[in-house]
């Protein structure tokens, strides 16, 4: 056998092409053994713009799942809507009391059944289409973070909001909706600056209905 390049094989170019691609996406694809070891890690569940999704800073998630578990209460129930890096950090059990609380993420994205009875589907444009187990005004606080920045889409979560909460509201959106969600929610803006893993053109805060110390500072 020879031991010249001219016997080595050639990949054509779109074959090489191809190899590429795959290559570039298993090293951008979340590792599958961190997944299994680490299903509530913030961003286990790789984002998907095309369902809007932008995952919060890990910092963020954690300073959000701590202001949910405080204003919750021992034994609370939490309802995460369209916020499941939030309800991620709250299963790690890294936020103190964390472990006295019950905690559900409401998503449209099915991959998030992988958090058994702890997921409820959920579309925005059937805001009140929710399981029979779902009570009326059975959580103590909800958190949501509507998918797009409209009126039309922050009206439909806001009737979610207001069927699934006792009374505590803390609403993530943009800047930009701070009027709708006055008139909507009677939230006021607050001075703490919400982060996400990728930065959004448009500002984003956080809107609340009660007070809080973690929030206003």
């Amino acid at each position: 056998m020879s031991d010249s390049d001219d016997d080595v094989p050639t990949l054509s170019a779109h074959t090489l092409a191809a190899l590429q691609e795959f290559y570039h996406e298993t090293r951008t694809r979340p590792d599958q053994d961190r997944m299994e070891s680490d299903p509530f890690a913030v961003g286990a569940v790789e984002e998907d713009w095309r369902m809007s999704q932008f995952w919060y800073s890990d910092e963020t998630a954690a300073l959000l799942a701590e202001e949910v578990v405080r204003e919750a209460g021992e034994g609370g129930r939490i309802a995460c809507v369209s916020a499941p890096s939030v309800y991620q950090k709250l299963k790690q059990g890294v936020v103190d009391g964390s472990d006295r609380v019950s905690a559900f993420v409401l998503e449209y994205d099915r991959r998030f059944a992988t958090y058994a009875d702890d997921f409820i589907f959920y579309d925005y444009n059937e805001p009140l289409s929710l399981p029979s187990s779902v009570a009326p005004q059975s959580f103590d606080i909800v958190l949501a973070d509507p998918p797009y920045l409209s009126e039309e889409c922050l009206s439909k979560v806001a009737k979610t909001i207001k069927y699934l909460s006792k009374g505590k509201v803390l609403l993530c959106t943009g800047a930009i909706m701070e009027n709708v969600a006055k008139e909507l929610l009677d939230v006021k803006m607050c001075s703490f600056l919400p982060k996400h893993n990728r930065n959004l053109s448009n500002e984003f805060r956080c809107f609340i209905n009660y007070p809080s110390s973690l929030l206003w500072s």
